[in-house]
């Protein structure tokens, strides 16, 4: 089996540092790195053992870094913006390119992380693919009631206490974010509807058909007249753990006929 090589990195940002891991195989080839974007309650812990086994199995470096707030990287206070989706690949995305030497890459992002690698690659010139993972396209009742289930699951302080098993004090802060953005009347008419029309490069969907925060038609519009998306059968939010070894060959198969090797 190639070894994979693991790497911690810290990412200067005006705001605060970011915290970074990477997994490489020894033998690493010139294929274009893929960058994880994570989901809204996420960090790179909670990728598991996803990106250690999509760099094996893919030949290729992964990344996947905790957001501001999120993970190991600083805290912060502040109330996420409206358009933070958008932000985080015209403000952050460039910094890891730039500290991590990333002159080519692929975006690959979970939830609205989805959402996040979409804007990369309408915004990037070095993104040569996209690839969402359960993503929402817009906003959902779906997505919303899923959200306010789960709001009324964090009431415990066990389930809290979990959370901040991998965000530390910045626990509250995390789950107040995602519900708080979510569920807010003026966020009602986000969508990547802008970003999907920019966007220049390949794209596939991921997505279970039995997701919780999202139907079917978010897959579709990502997809839509630009790419290509694939539902996953009895599968929930989490394709990724659910269904490591398809979701990867998926990928696999994507990044065969689509991106580039240049990295």
């Amino acid at each position: 089996m190639t070894e994979i090589v693991e790497a911690e990195h810290w990412i200067e940002s005006p705001a605060g540092r970011l915290y970074a891991k990477s997994w490489a195989p020894r033998d690493l080839n010139s294929k274009a790195p893929i960058i994880l974007f994570h989901d809204s309650l996420g960090c790179v812990a909670l990728w598991r053992d996803f990106p250690r086994l999509l760099a094996h199995s893919l030949g290729r470096r992964v990344i996947a870094y905790d957001r501001l707030g999120f993970g190991r990287s600083d805290a912060r206070m502040d109330i996420l913006e409206r358009d933070f989706i958008a932000l985080e690949a015209e403000r952050v995305v460039p910094l890891l390119c730039e500290q991590l030497a990333l002159r080519e890459f692929i975006a690959c992002g979970h939830s609205v992380g989805g959402g996040m690698a979409v804007e990369t690659g309408a915004r990037l010139a070095g993104c040569n693919a996209v690839i969402t993972i359960a993503a929402q396209a817009f906003v959902e009742d779906r997505t919303l009631q899923g959200i306010r289930t789960a709001q009324q699951e964090f009431a415990s302080v066990d389930t809290i206490a979990r959370l901040a098993k991998y965000h530390g004090d910045k626990a509250d802060w995390v789950l107040r974010a995602w519900t708080e953005t979510w569920l807010a009347p003026d966020f009602a008419e986000w969508n990547l509807d802008a970003a999907l029309e920019r966007l220049p490069c390949p794209v596939i969907a991921i997505h279970g058909d039995r997701d919780e925060y999202g139907s079917l038609a978010h897959p579709r519009r990502i997809a839509a007249g630009r790419g290509s998306f694939h539902i996953l059968p009895d599968t929930g939010h989490s394709p990724h753990r659910e269904r490591p070894a398809e979701v990867i060959k998926v990928i696999e198969d994507f990044l065969a006929y689509s991106a580039s090797p240049a990295g």
